[in-house]
C-alpha cells in the first residue's frame, strides 16, 4: 500500500507477484483497495454505497454495487486463481474470507511506529529504522479518492514523526549517510519542513562536504519561496553561513584576499536574508556612534490590489535597480521589504522612496499596486567604539 500498489501471494516458501490487468478502471481498483484496507472487519452495503456512489448521480446505487462486486471478484480470480472465494457475502454486508491471511505493509508500519514509543535503547532505534524503511512511498499514491487521501495524510504524519525521532539518534552515532538518505526521502513528503534540511546540511558538513550542504540549501530556499513565498528559518540560515564559510576556507590566504578585494561588485542594491540584514544594521549602528552621520531604515509594502508574486517581484526588481549598490535590502514577507539607506536622514529617505514609487509605476504602468513605506531614523549604538 505504501508507494506502488502491489499484490503478492505467499505460500510454500515463495512469494509471487500478482499483476493487475492494465484495463482495470480507477474506480474498480479503488473499490478493491478499500476492501483490502478494511479486510479485518465486515463492511455494510450502506457504507460502500456512501463511499463510492453518494452524490455521483447513480440512479441505482444498489445495482451499481452488485456489478462492482462482480468485477472485483473476477479481478481477484485473476490475481489469485487458487482462492476463488476471497470476498464473502453476509447478511447486509461483505467480508474478507477469514481463512485467507492478509498482510499489509501499512499495518506493519503503523505497528512499528506505535511499538517504538514503548521501547528504549537499541531496540528503540532499531524499531524506528524498521518503520522508516517500511515507508516506501505515500499511501496508494495513484488513488485520489477522499478515503485514500485522508489515510495518506495519516501515514505521512506517522512517517514524518518517526523521521524526526530517529535523526538525532543517528546523529549521536555519526551515521551520516543514513541521515542524508532519510532526510532526502522525508523532504519528498514535506519539503518545507526545516528539520530535514537542517539535519541533512549538518550531516554533509560532518562528512566534509560543505559545498553539497550549500547546494542543498539553495534548492530548499528556492522551493520554499516558489511554494510558500517565505524565507528559511534562522537555524537553516546559520548552518548555511557555516557551510559557506567552510567552502571559503578551502582556498589559500592569498586567494581569500583576492576574492574579497577583487571580487566583482554587483551593479544594484545588495539583496540579502533578514539575518544578514540585521548584522549589517548592527554594524552600521557602530559606525554611527563613531562618525556621527545618519542613516535610515525603510519598510516598503504593496497594497491589497496586487497580483500575488508578480507585483512583489516587480517591486524587488525596482528596489535593486533603483537603490545604490551599498544599500542592503531584505524580504520580510510576500509583499514587503526592509532596506537601509546609508547616509540618508528621514527627509532624504522619503525623497528616495518617492522616486522608487515613480519608477515602479513608470515601468509597470498597468499595475494597480499601491506602494506605501514607513521611514525611521537609525539610532547609533549605545556603546562607543574607539
Amino acid at each position: 500500500m505504501l508507494g506502488a500498489f502491489i499484490c503478492k501471494e505467499m505460500g510454500k516458501g515463495e512469494i509471487k507477484n500478482s499483476v493487475i490487468p492494465e484495463k482495470t478502471g480507477k474506480k474498480a481498483l479503488s473499490f478493491l483497495q478499500y476492501l483490502i484496507v478494511n479486510h479485518a472487519r465486515n463492511i455494510s452495503s450502506e457504507e460502500l454505497i456512501e463511499q463510492f456512489w453518494s452524490g455521483k448521480g447513480s440512479s441505482d446505487p444498489a445495482n451499481a454495487l452488485k456489478n462492482m462486486l462482480f468485477k472485483t471478484r473476477s479481478l481477484l480470480k485473476i490475481l489469485y486463481p487458487g482462492h476463488p472465494n476471497l470476498i464473502l457475502t453476509l447478511q447486509g454486508c461483505y467480508a474478507w474470507n477469514p481463512e485467507v491471511e492478509v498482510r499489509l505493509d501499512t499495518e506493519e508500519f503503523e505497528q512499528a511506529c506505535l511499538a517504538a514509543r514503548k521501547q528504549s535503547g537499541k531496540n528503540y532505534l532499531d524499531t524506528l529504522l524498521r518503520a522508516v524503511h517500511l515507508y516506501r512511498g505515500d499511501f496508494l499514491s495513484g488513488n485520489d479518492s477522499d478515503w485514500a487521501v485522508s489515510l495518506r495524510r495519516y501515514y505521512q504524519t506517522l512517517y514524518l514523526d518517526v523521521c524526526k525521532m530517529v535523526l538525532p539518534l543517528l546523529q549521536e552515532q555519526e551515521r551520516w549517510t543514513e541521515m542524508i538518505g532519510i532526510c532526502e526521502q522525508a523532504s519528498s513528503v514535506d519539503f518545507g519542513a526545516d528539520t530535514f534540511i537542517v539535519y541533512q546540511m549538518q550531516a554533509l558538513i560532518s562528512m566534509g562536504h560543505p559545498e553539497r550542504a550549500v547546494e542543498a540549501y539553495q534548492v530548499f530556499r528556492e522551493m520554499l519561496w516558489e511554494e510558500f513565498e517565505i524565507e528559511p528559518a534562522e537555524q537553516v540560515e546559520q548552518i548555511h553561513i557555516l557551510a559557506d564559510s567552510m567552502c571559503q576556507n578551502n582556498v589559500s590566504g592569498l586567494d581569500i584576499l583576492k576574492l574579497v578585494a577583487e571580487g566583482e561588485v554587483e551593479k544594484h542594491a545588495f539583496f540579502c536574508t533578514f539575518s544578514v540584514f540585521q548584522s549589517i544594521v548592527a554594524l552600521e549602528r557602530r559606525h554611527l556612534s563613531r562618525y556621527r552621520h545618519c542613516s535610515s531604515l525603510v519598510i516598503v509594502s504593496l497594497g491589497n490590489k496586487v497580483t500575488p508574486s508578480t507585483d512583489a517581484r516587480r517591486l524587488e526588481r525596482i528596489l535593486l535597480e533603483g537603490l545604490r549598490t551599498g544599500d542592503p535590502v531584505a524580504r520580510l514577507d510576500a509583499g514587503s521589504y526592509i532596506l537601509m539607506l546609508t547616509g540618508a536622514d528621514e527627509e532624504k529617505a522619503r525623497i528616495v522612496m518617492d522616486r522608487i514609487d515613480r519608477m515602479f509605476h513608470k515601468v509597470y504602468s498597468h499595475s494597480q499596486a499601491c506602494i506605501s513605506y514607513r521611514v525611521t531614523a537609525l539610532e547609533p549604538d549605545a556603546v562607543q567604539v574607539s
